[in-house]
């Protein structure tokens, strides 16, 4: 089986893992023979981190999925001690001292710096906090990690763009490259999948590890990017997010761009998706923030109260960090979102209503998308 086959087959096996879980009463199941005597009681505290605020779906998903399904599973007897870092790796730091000086039961981590939260993660473990990593992997002795397959991801930004060029491009089309943070380990795996669909059939002119996945800063990448390359040589971007392909097109629309390149894009943030509804934008990863929160949160309580069995069910796969091996882990599956599938993806998982995405600025786009 090829790596990707591999990688697709992880992530399909993922999200039939949480339907079968579910069937059978152990996701969120207070009734299941595990939980007949569990090791602590629903008065529980979870510690959630949170790295930035720039991409929207940390505040308006992940925080309160994780925390609704905390209150669902503890008949609403848990806490979840919430904290986000706002791209600063000293601050989650401070915050994950904090979470250990008040003496948590289990800490939920989105690093900002995987590497260097590790000697925070050591101190929880040496306080007997266990610590759960939440999308982004970070080192120290994780007891486990949720996320998306991030290979995954990039290869489905790769071939998507490849297919936005017509499938089957000669090579010298010439592309900009516009990566994630240095500091997240994501992004060196998002654009290694990246790279396993864009490798020998496009030119990759320009390529940037883009600062804090600050949209102003891959604004200014962008202009240097136009500038050494010229405006009218750039056939496409792989953007690794949502919120750096609004930076991208600023730049390019700056420079005088009326016809834009196919973009990629992650997230499905609300501003991508009407991007995408115009034209401007022309896909995005659509990633089920809430399935992930509220596995996470299972996975969390499930720690804490000694459900062992029902963690071990959550966590089947395993993962390396660079400093620790064999990390049970839980890989959420991924989609393409493009115009053609809006309606069966965000709007029918109730992500977003289509009121929401056809405001009267992008009324008559919808329209002729068939958004009604």
């Amino acid at each position: 089986m090829s790596s990707r086959a591999r990688r697709i087959a992880i992530s399909v096996a993922a999200s039939l893992m949480t339907l079968s879980l579910a069937s059978c009463g152990v996701l969120g199941a207070s009734e299941s023979s595990d939980d007949a005597s569990p090791t602590q009681g629903n008065d529980i505290t979870i510690g959630l981190l949170l790295p930035e605020k720039e991409n929207t779906r940390y505040e308006q998903f992940d925080y309160p999925f994780f925390k609704a399904k905390v209150g669902e599973l503890t008949r609403d007897e848990g806490n979840v001690k919430y904290a986000n870092a706002e791209a600063s790796a000293t601050k989650q730091a401070d915050q994950m001292q904090q979470m250990i000086n008040d003496k948590v039961d289990v800490i939920v981590l989105d690093a900002v710096d995987a590497h260097a939260i590790a000697d925070g993660v050591q101190k929880a473990k040496d306080a007997g906090i266990p610590v759960i990593a939440y999308d982004r992997l970070a080192e120290g002795p994780i007891d486990a990690y949720i996320s998306f397959d991030n290979e995954l991801v990039g290869e489905v930004q790769g071939r998507s763009l490849i297919e936005a060029l017509g499938g089957d491009p000669s090579g010298s089309d010439k592309i900009v490259m516009m990566n994630g943070s240095s500091t997240d380990p994501n992004a060196k795996q998002f654009k290694a999948g990246a790279l396993s669909e864009l490798n020998g059939k496009v030119t990759i002119a320009q390529s940037f590890d883009t600062k804090d996945w600050k949209p102003e800063n891959a604004e200014a990448n962008m202009t240097e990017a136009i500038e050494k390359i010229g405006k009218k040589n750039i056939a496409g971007v792989y953007s690794a997010n949502d919120g750096m392909a609004g930076g991208i097109i600023k730049a390019l629309e700056d420079a005088g761009v009326t016809d834009l390149p196919p973009i990629t894009g992650q997230d499905a943030e609300l501003s991508a998706v009407q991007r995408i509804v115009t034209g401007e934008q022309y896909m995005s990863v659509y990633k089920s923030y809430p399935q992930e929160a509220a596995n996470a949160a299972e996975m969390a309580v499930a720690r804490v109260q000694g459900r062992d069995i029902q963690f071990e069910a959550l966590a089947r796969d395993k993962v390396d960090s660079p400093s620790h091996k064999g990390i049970p882990a839980q890989l959420v599956p991924v989609v393409a979102l493009t115009k053609d599938n809006i309606e069966d993806t965000v709007i029918a998982d109730e992500f977003y209503k289509v009121s929401d995405i056809c405001t009267a600025k992008y009324a008559d786009a919808c329209a002729e998308a068939g958004l009604k």
